[in-house]
């Protein structure tokens, strides 16, 4: 989401803050963690590494009430800490449903029409291969959604760097296709990898939910209050069967995105400007250490983990189902609707965008581990996921620096009126934190 800059006092605090936030640094923190991950787990310390990711942490009973918080770190980076990344998620929803890109169907249409298509067709690419392949039916089947989902903070950091000179609006198209994206993948969680329901404990996560919103509302919220409701919130969506993350997604976008009460900005901009740091710079790091650790030195080696079939339809989703399903998309909504591009977009701009949006990596790697568990497809998806947005980042690289080096048209979005293009990626009012 784009809002104006919070001013802040000089000094390292608030240096290291902002440049955490920025989307350079923390698609670079991301890869980051993942290779560290990929070089412990396989080097001749990969035992420390997996003894780490296996230490058990936390209570199995409260007050005698089993809340099954006897988890390994691995199970908390991924419940606990994305939970904090799907409450940024929630808040920035908001904002843009209310403030931001979203606020207008008519400029919203387009990207999120192309964000259904092209988490559609990696599905069905994904389950193709799989059958393609002679594996009829079965476990593998259950990973249809990892190739759906778009890494936000990934594909937005590979477009700063090479996509300095194009329109802003290429930005937002991207940013408007992933946030929304990220509410189809967290609805696919919350239906498809619910096992089974809990209705007590889930009612009364629903009911701190409430308590969260009506008070982050009122005139003078309070920090403790508002984090044990949020905690509260989470453990009993964990205890009711529902991944917990989603209690995140939920209480962030009840935040009131419009300034209330006489402040002087949105409580949305607010507590993601707070947040969005440990978001970036701790939770999400953290995440990918634990989830990229695939060891490829044990068991049966490289060659069998690259041929499961689920490697070929995760890498194959991601590649080919994202960037023709936006694409394919987005061709069809503009020439049989009145929808049309935002302005200083072509349809040649998409291609780049749709192989960003290809960049699955922390969603797609939160649904492997909730579609295979510990199952003997888990490392494969892993490093299908790897594999297949490593590939798209650079084709994504490539066709960037391809589409600004080419001669842009007078109406680029062919809407009969001349583009009158003022922002592009990289200027100076471009470098603000991405929120």
């Amino acid at each position: 989401m784009t809002t104006s800059a919070t001013v802040e006092a000089p000094g390292p605090i608030p240096r290291l803050r902002r440049w955490v936030t920025r989307e350079t640094t923390s698609g670079a923190l991301l890869i980051g963690a993942a290779v560290l991950a990929l070089l412990w787990a396989n080097s001749p310390w990969r035992e420390a590494y997996q003894a780490l990711a296996q230490t058990s942490v936390g209570p199995d009973e409260v007050f005698g009430l089993p809340v099954h918080l006897h988890l390994t770190l691995g199970d908390w980076a991924a419940d606990g800490l994305l939970a904090l990344f799907f409450f940024v998620v929630g808040v920035e929803l908001k904002h843009e449903f209310v403030a931001g890109s979203l606020r207008s169907p008519k400029e919203a249409g387009v990207p999120m029409i192309a964000a259904v298509g092209g988490m559609a067709l990696p599905a069905l690419l994904y389950v193709a291969v799989i059958y393609a392949l002679g594996a009829h039916g079965g476990v593998m089947l259950d990973g249809w959604a990892i190739p759906t989902a778009t890494d936000i903070a990934f594909a937005l950091a590979v477009l700063a760097v090479f996509g300095r000179g194009l329109p802003t609006s290429i930005r937002t198209f991207l940013l408007t296709l992933a946030v929304v994206d990220d509410l189809l993948a967290i609805t696919v969680i919350a239906i498809f990898y619910t096992e089974e329901i809990h209705w007590w404990p889930l009612l009364a996560a629903l009911a701190c939910v409430a308590l969260f919103g009506w008070h982050v509302r009122s005139r003078r919220p309070r920090w403790w209050l508002l984090v044990p409701l949020a905690l509260l919130a989470w453990t009993f969506m964990h205890m009711s069967g529902v991944h917990a993350t989603v209690a995140g997604v939920l209480c962030g976008f009840l935040v009131p995105a419009v300034a209330m009460h006489g402040e002087a900005e949105s409580r949305t901009h607010a507590y993601e400007h707070r947040l969005r740091p440990s978001s970036s710079g701790i939770a999400l790091p953290i995440f990918a250490f634990f989830a990229a650790g695939v060891s490829l030195v044990d068991g049966d080696g490289v060659a069998a983990l690259l041929g499961q079939p689920v490697v070929p339809a995760i890498v194959v989703g991601l590649v080919a189902g994202k960037v023709i399903g936006v694409l394919g998309t987005t061709w069809l909504v503009t020439r049989l609707t009145p929808l049309r591009l935002a302005i200083g977009i072509g349809v040649r701009d998409l291609l780049p965008v749709g192989m960003l949006a290809g960049i699955g990596f922390t969603v797609s790697l939160l649904i492997g581990e909730l579609s295979f568990g510990d199952d003997q497809y888990a490392d494969g998806a892993t490093i299908a996921i790897l594999i297949g947005s490593v590939l798209a980042a650079c084709l994504g690289a490539i066709t960037l620096r391809w589409d600004t080096h080419r001669t842009r048209r007078a109406d680029m979005n062919q809407d009969g009126v001349n583009d009158e293009v003022i922002d592009f990626i990289g200027d100076e009012n471009d470098l603000k934190e991405h929120g």
